[in-house]
């Protein structure tokens, strides 16, 4: 039995996110199916993360467990000519039978990007929003954020984990071509956590939140306190990082 690490890409626009659920289609169900066909033998991914209906990745990872061996030097290839266009195979790693897609993972990056003006052909990948924002008291609040540890307040309600803790090691908002852009790295995020961050640190630059309001959100704890969830389609997981834990790598 040997374990590989996939990494994969893909515009979440068309999916009902990337975990696999009954009744909807969903980017892990089609990689799934496409590497089957590939391959002759049932494949289960494991995902490093999980990803809601409408957001994007430029890198995730997942790995799965297999017997036989199979042609790794065209894998990327073959697979993205079965693949539809709005998903990508990147590369194929070999790792030791111990290495876990979720839990190896050192850190992960997700920006966010809003547009302040009308653009039809990349309404996709940004939120559209026509108000002025307050940057500086936008990265203020990224300070808090480096500075907390508990992130409860930002996480979806009824969400069943076993901690709340992250560990935030950059958070940075700028503009860049009439775009705001919000960068945010930690060991880990919980459910619908960037997007939520996002919307309530909006509503800071739009002058309804104070930065002292938005301390108070987060010694919370409490869900209803802090602002709106900001809309899927300005969110992309840019990274998943790991310390060398791959033995060869195969690319596209």
């Amino acid at each position: 039995m040997s374990r590989y690490f996939v990494e994969f890409s893909y515009d979440g626009s068309g999916y009902h996110g990337l975990q696999k659920q009954p009744n909807s289609i969903t980017i892990q169900e089609v990689i799934e199916n496409n590497f089957e066909k590939f391959i002759g033998s049932e494949i289960n991914l494991v995902l490093a993360g999980r990803t809601d209906t409408g957001v994007h990745a430029k890198q995730m990872f997942a790995h799965f467990d297999i017997e036989k061996d199979f042609e790794k030097d065209i894998f990327c290839k073959r697979l993205n000519t079965m693949l539809p266009e709005d998903i990508c195979i990147e590369s194929i790693n070999l790792v030791s039978n111990d290495k876990h897609a979720r839990f190896d993972a050192v850190s992960r990056s997700y920006e966010y990007v809003i547009s302040n003006q009308k653009n039809p052909f990349n309404n996709k990948f940004t939120y559209y929003s026509k108000e002025f924002l307050d940057l500086d008291k936008m990265n203020e609040c990224c300070h808090y954020l480096l500075d907390h540890s508990d992130f409860k307040c930002f996480s979806k309600s009824n969400t069943d984990v076993k901690t709340y803790i992250c560990d935030i090691k950059s958070a940075q908002w700028k503009e860049i071509n009439n775009e705001y852009r919000f960068n945010i790295t930690a060991d880990r995020f919980l459910r619908n956590m960037v997007r939520s961050i996002v919307g309530t640190m909006i509503d800071v630059g739009r002058s309804r939140i104070s930065n002292e309001g938005f301390k108070k959100i987060l010694k919370s704890r409490n869900r209803s306190k802090a602002g709106f969830s900001a809309p899927a389609s300005g969110l992309t997981l840019l990274s998943i990082k790991y310390n060398n834990i791959f033995i060869e790598t195969w690319k596209k």
